[in-house]
């Protein structure tokens, strides 16, 4: 679909773009790349070893690993499902303001997905002005070609009983997420059980389907049985809990009014200053910290309380700063998918700092300009703009 005839390689990048953001939207990111890298490998096996390109070729296949390296994050952004920085942000607004409305799975995605495929078209920008040149399509056609894609597309053979029904069932997951709660004039089919069914009651009816259809691969064989299901990050729910428990130490032992006095001059700073520098933080701490999860958990509890001083909405802080955490572009160790693609020995340090940059730059941006805009429509931040007294409040009410 994306190959183009004849080759266009900017095209085939989108095409790798589009399908690395829409794998990670569902599955954890590390798991994506893991899981997608190889496809972007196998497309390298067709052009010659790294020794014998010439320079278009060399760069196409740097862009080609670095497309996965960096698609994988930016999809993880759109879904409360992608990366367990949005579930990290989710539990924490939960723990930190127990009366207040939750995020639903379908209020993150309609703010988020914008955010991310908006952030996806900047990576894609980047990657070409930087990776592609004049001529890249002549020197790229010997090896590519939309033939060549078909003949390893029909040797895959049909599709399985297996393959067909893990799709189903996953495309009735995601039926079932966005249709529980549409709006609050739409009360979707979540209003049959009283609010007593929420996304995780659906997440894990869903998941028992998997261990009772059976795979027709052998006699008593499941779609997905134990011994693979203990492969799962259960870690993550450990780091969830660490999360809730800091959250409410900081609360509990005093730090949270030291902090707010401390932050008292902050006050009076305009928010649009404010956001592109929380983002800014988040996104360079989380290069050296590893873990975007623990990053998130000890930012997250310290901007809410620096919203609370300023007198702005709390989430307005503590979006940018948990979707910033996921903006580890610099270093290979920052975060494991880096790691995924430095592994294959395509790409270089220098690489991912010249698509690094600029990236950063971007989703910094695009952060700064949909949260109070589109963010605050979404979350119903504007209900509160009484309590707003900085210039942003005015732009909102216009």
């Amino acid at each position: 679909m994306f190959c183009g005839e004849p080759l266009n390689p900017a095209l085939l990048l989108l095409g790798l773009c589009a399908t690395s953001f829409f794998v990670s939207m569902w599955m954890h990111n590390v798991a994506a790349a893991v899981m997608l890298m190889p496809v972007a490998t196998g497309l390298l096996q067709r052009l010659p070893p790294p020794s014998e390109q010439s320079e278009l070729v060399n760069k196409f296949s740097r862009a080609v690993v670095l497309t996965v390296v960096y698609a994988t994050p930016i999809g993880g952004i759109s879904t409360l499902t992608g990366t367990g920085v949005n579930l990290i942000l989710v539990g924490m607004w939960k723990s930190l303001v127990p009366g207040a409305k939750p995020i639903s799975f379908n209020t993150w995605f309609f703010f988020a997905f914008p955010v991310a495929f908006l952030f996806l078209m900047c990576f894609w920008v980047i990657i070409c002005c930087i990776y592609l040149r004049k001529g890249s399509a002549t020197a790229l056609s010997s090896y590519l070609s939309k033939a060549h894609l078909k003949r390893d597309l029909q040797a895959l053979g049909p599709v399985s009983f297996a393959e067909k029904m893990v799709l189903s069932i996953f495309g009735l997951l995601i039926i079932l997420w966005m249709t529980r709660r549409i709006t609050d004039d739409i009360p979707g089919w979540g209003s049959f059980f009283n609010g007593l069914v929420g996304d995780g009651s659906v997440s894990v009816m869903v998941a028992v389907l998997l261990f009772i259809i059976p795979n027709r691969k052998k006699e008593g064989e499941k779609l997905m049985d134990w011994n693979e299901c203990k492969k799962l990050p259960w870690n993550l729910i450990l780091l969830l809990g660490a999360g809730f428990a800091l959250a409410d130490g900081v609360q509990s032992s005093g730090l949270a009014d030291v902090l707010s006095k401390a932050l008292d001059f902050l006050e009076d700073a305009p928010y649009l200053a404010i956001a592109p520098a929380v983002s800014l933080i988040s996104s360079i701490i989380t290069e050296f910290i590893t873990s975007n999860d623990a990053t998130a958990t000890l930012i997250i509890p310290l901007l809410y309380h620096i919203a609370r001083t300023m007198h702005v909405h709390p989430l307005l802080l503590m979006i940018p700063g948990a979707i910033a955490t996921e903006f580890a572009f610099w270093l290979p160790t920052s975060t494991p998918s880096n790691v995924v693609g430095f592994a294959t020995g395509n790409i270089e340090i220098k690489d991912m700092l010249k698509v690094g940059v600029p990236l950063k730059v971007a989703g910094i941006a695009v952060l700064s300009f949909l949260m109070p805009s589109l963010g605050a429509f979404v979350f119903g931040i504007n209900d509160g703009i009484q309590w707003m007294p900085n210039k942003i409040s005015h732009w909102l009410r216009n």
